[in-house]
């Protein structure tokens, strides 16, 4: 896969859009969301996770750093947010590593934090703001 770019006219198209991104996530479980903070990154998991099927309450795990959904398919869905941590050790104390190593899709906000942690195998979701409510979203897959 190469790079590849999805307009955004609105939040309300993110669905649309999450619909389109699913399918494109197979074959990578390590799912890295950058952008500024109200770019729409927990937004967009949230979309993500009801075209994969998730009927939780999908919310960002600031406080927790990790919170697990169900798919469809009941494969968990982990989605980390590492904005509020103070060091790579904090995330490795969760057990980071073995979510990571897990093979189960793992959606993490705010990945520089923990860089040292991440696979090499990953795919980059990011999110740029264009507009009150307009954004880019850009998929790029990377193997450090």
């Amino acid at each position: 896969m190469s790079v590849t770019e999805f307009p955004i006219s609105s939040l309300a198209a993110l669905p649309t859009v999450a619909a389109q991104v699913a399918p494109l996530l197979a074959g990578h479980s390590i799912i890295l969301l950058e952008g500024e903070m109200g770019a729409g990154k927990t937004t967009f998991i949230k979309a993500l996770c009801a075209v994969l099927g998730a009927p939780d309450d999908v919310s960002s795990p600031t406080f927790a750093l990790v919170n697990e959904y169900r798919d469809a398919r009941d494969q968990p869905i982990y989605h980390f947010d590492f904005y509020r941590i103070e060091d790579v050790e904090e995330a490795e104390n969760i057990g980071a590593l073995e979510y990571f190593d897990s093979g189960y899709l793992c959606l993490i906000e705010w990945p520089s934090r923990v860089e040292a942690l991440l696979p090499p195998k990953r795919l980059l979701v990011t999110l740029t703001v264009t507009g009150p409510e307009s954004r880019l979203l850009r998929l790029e897959p990377l193997l450090a």
